[in-house]
């Protein structure tokens, strides 16, 4: 016979709220009826609810009564040899021989559930089923149990925690209430998905040999099922281990954080110093004819890509009087390549050199930094050039110092810049400049996530001055293998052997001065942390991510720079200022009709152009009819992390999903922008611009001034206004309130019709109706 033990869970709740309501318990109507929240306040909110539990010792099967109605919390395991089985008032604890000490402990609102290991090398608990679930998984996401597309996706699927879920926590609801674990070890954790019948978690928790601590467990919560009661518990848990840090109280050591207050995230594809129209072309044909032709190409020999396309370019050229587009293309290509190089100046290439150049040389070439080994280059070729070539100063400045002049003059008073790599910056400081005069952040693309043997230009990230590290300093397997670094070249760095290379890189870049007012940093909150049984440094995942945050930290703090990172997972959100990723993170990375199949209308495009924006970044594409559903439909989306961290991090899209990537989606992505209160993410570059200024100035109108107050502020309440969840809405403090309709139908909300693809906003009485569907069609043919 099954050993039941039963206790009553004494949860002290505040019966009379700031607000004048008292909580209703379980009377509380489920999000599918209603959508209606308790506003958060100031004073947090009570984080659970009283309830009973039961638990079997021998299956660990976890039952949850409330108001007579009772759930599992957890399915049965296999049954199992118990010994030590200890009953005190508030606790009962037992073991399963050579393999886990439980015990669970009934504290005021919650049970605190450990698990230790005596002997396991994994354990998998709990094992759930519920109606729904309310899930971390980016921004936020509510997943239906029987839903047919959510079945399909997640079928036979497995998910590392700390990478997949963006906070600590998942919530099983059911009709009458909700339970929701907050996990207290986030490192060696996956979650697995069967889906027959419907979907059902598997948690499981590994006990490295290298980790010392074999610890993991649980906070068990029960809540009504809205999305601010699930999430209630996290905020006050994270608020009370002192780690919530609001955007205001990092702008206190950091002002330029305020800068991020209403500021569009847009990545500035500019990374040719000498551009087309800086060329004659008639008179390059003969320069190339000369020495300079050979010695391009004799430098395009020592490059990841070889000669061959330049070669064969200046063969062609030889027989005719003109270039073609592609000519020009490659040719310029080669010169750009070129002039980043360390080996582009030889005496004997160049036997006589200007004043300014002569200079430079005399302090020896290879001890200039970045920035003046560009000027020299720089220099040098416009020496050889001669009239083929338009004054220094004009070079690439169309694109790049001209273009952030327009956005500016175009009433864009605030901007966060990305540049794809520091030297784009290095090569133009101008630009950088340019972009700090006008009151706009500029950061340059960095990370320490992959290392390759040998230095590539092309991918100077992966490079580093110590040559020890690749062989010394990467990351292996516990079977010996390395882990290979992305896109299977090179390998991953460990992060707590690169901080001293962090730091060179860093005052290398930063020695000359350049105008760099934020940096961001790839990969270090995506949640992609190892183990490393390398035996001359052996790291446990807790300690990788302590380096990665120790980096982060250094770039804020040290370097005083607007720190951002991929992902943003919430581990990281006491330094980091704003993400990319929570919003819309990579869609379908596994799918080869999206990734490989170059004919599919779903193909994103590849990394690289030879001018202008990457396909990658640039190209809009319809995605699938599946993606569509668990990726962007807005009745599957919740504001979890915003409910949490509104007003800590600046959440966004991923770079290579912004905000024009999904063809026919514009409209769509305006209006989730404004409700969730996420800088819109877009790619630029000249032609770009031409074609989508009037709908980006159109939106940025309404949303900059929005997400300026928004950001201040809590996220107080979300609500679903429509039965079919298409008409939802935010309020954000005690005034501002967006209410947006993803509809085709009009529909009208408190007492004002919102109609179909638009926004309404409310202030203080005041009303703003923004019109996404009419601003999308401004978009030109991209």
């Amino acid at each position: 016979m099954k050993s039941k033990l039963t206790w009553m869970v004494t949860a002290t709740l505040l019966t009379v709220l700031l607000a004048g309501c008292a909580n209703s318990g379980s009377n509380q109507t489920p999000p599918e009826e209603t959508g209606t929240l308790v506003p958060l306040q100031k004073t947090p909110l009570p984080d659970g609810e009283p309830f009973e539990f039961e638990v079997d010792p021998d299956t660990f099967a976890l039952t949850i009564i409330k108001d007579g109605v009772r759930e599992q919390a957890s399915l049965p395991l296999p049954k199992s040899k118990v010994t030590n089985l200890v009953k005190k008032d508030n606790s009962v604890s037992w073991t399963y021989p050579g393999r886990m000490n439980i015990s669970i402990t009934k504290k005021d609102h919650y049970l605190d559930i450990q698990l230790e290991s005596v002997g396991a090398e994994s354990f998998e608990w709990p094992i759930v089923q519920a109606d729904s679930y309310m899930l971390p998984l980016g921004e936020g996401k509510r997943i239906p149990a029987d839903d047919k597309d959510w079945k399909t996706f997640l079928r036979d699927q497995t998910y590392t925690f700390s990478e997949s879920f963006s906070m600590g926590f998942f919530a099983l609801n059911h009709k009458s209430f909700s339970m929701v674990y907050l996990v207290n070890n986030k490192f060696n954790d996956e979650v697995h998905f069967d889906t027959e019948p419907s979907v059902q978690m598997q948690f499981s928790h590994d006990f490295p040999a290298i980790n010392p601590d074999k610890n993991y467990g649980f906070r068990l919560y029960v809540t009504g099922n809205d999305p601010q009661q699930i999430v209630q518990p996290y905020k006050n848990k994270v608020i009370e281990s002192g780690n919530f840090v609001t955007l205001e109280q990092k702008a206190d050591g950091n002002p330029n954080i305020r800068k991020l207050y209403g500021a569009p995230q847009i990545y500035l594809w500019s990374p040719t110093i000498l551009t087309d129209e800086n060329v004659n072309w008639p008179k390059m044909k003969t320069v190339l004819n000369g020495k300079l032709g050979a010695w391009l190409k004799h430098l395009m020999d020592e490059t990841a890509d070889g000669s061959s396309e330049l070669a064969d370019t200046l063969k062609q050229l030889s027989g005719q009087d003109y270039f073609d587009n592609y000519q020009k293309k490659v040719v310029l290509s080669a010169l750009n390549q070129a002039v980043r190089m360390k080996d582009f100046y030889s005496a004997e290439m160049f036997p006589d050199t200007g004043t300014e150049a002569t200079a430079l040389i005399q302090q020896g070439v290879s001890s200039l930094s970045e920035q003046k080994l560009y000027e020299l280059n720089k220099l040098l070729l416009k020496d050889n050039l001669g009239e083929a070539a338009a004054d220094l100063k004009d070079w690439g400045q169309a694109g790049s110092t001209d273009l952030i002049k327009l956005m500016h003059d175009a009433g864009i008073d605030k901007a966060w810049i990305g540049l794809s790599n520091w030297a784009d910056g290095l090569i133009n400081p101008a630009m950088v400049n340019e972009a700090a005069s006008d009151g706009y952040l500029i950061a340059p693309y960095d990370s320490y996530h992959s290392i390759q043997e040998k230095p590539d230009p092309s991918w100077n990230t992966a490079s580093f001055p110590d040559s020890t590290l690749y062989k010394e300093a990467t990351i292996t397997r516990k079977d010996g293998s390395k882990v290979a670094g992305f896109l299977n070249r090179g390998r991953k760095l460990n992060p707590t052997l690169a901080l001293p290379s962090v730091k060179q890189r860093a005052d290398s870049i930063l020695k000359e001065g350049i105008a760099f007012n934020s940096w961001f940093v790839d990969c270090d909150a995506t949640g992609e942390i190892f183990d490393d049984y390398s035996p001359a440094h052996l790291t446990t995942q807790s300690q990788d991510l302590d380096a990665r945050l120790q980096r982060l930290s250094y770039y804020a703090k040290d370097k005083q720079m607007v720190v951002g990172s991929e992902g943003g997972n919430d581990y990281a959100s006491g330094v980091i200022a704003y993400a990319q990723g929570i919003e819309s993170p990579i869609i379908a990375w596994g799918d080869p009709d999206m990734r490989d199949n170059k004919d599919s209308e779903y193909y994103v495009g590849g990394y690289y152009a030879m001018s202008g924006i990457p396909e990658r970044y640039g190209k809009a594409v319809p995605v699938k009819a599946l993606y569509d559903k668990v990726y962007l439909d807005p009745t599957y989306s919740l504001p979890l992390y915003k409910l949490v961290y509104n007003n800590s991090v600046i959440t966004t899209n991923h770079w290579e999903w912004g905000s024009y990537k999904i063809k026919g989606a514009e409209a769509e992505r305006m209006l989730y922008e404004l409700l969730y209160n996420a800088p819109p993410l877009y790619h630029l570059d000249e032609a770009a611009w031409k074609q989508q200024q009037a709908s980006i100035t159109g939106f940025l109108k309404v949303w900059s001034p929005f997400h300026s107050k928004a950001i201040m502020q809590e996220m107080t309440k979300f609500s679903v206004l429509s039965d079919d969840r298409l008409v939802q809405s935010a309020e954000y403090g005690d005034q501002l309130k967006v209410t947006v309709n993803f509809s085709d139908k009009d529909f009208a909300a408190d007492g004002q019709t919102v109609k179909a693809k638009s926004a309404v906003i409310t202030e203080d009485g005041k009303t703003t109706v923004f019109d996404a569907q009419a601003n999308a069609k401004l978009l030109t043919a991209k």
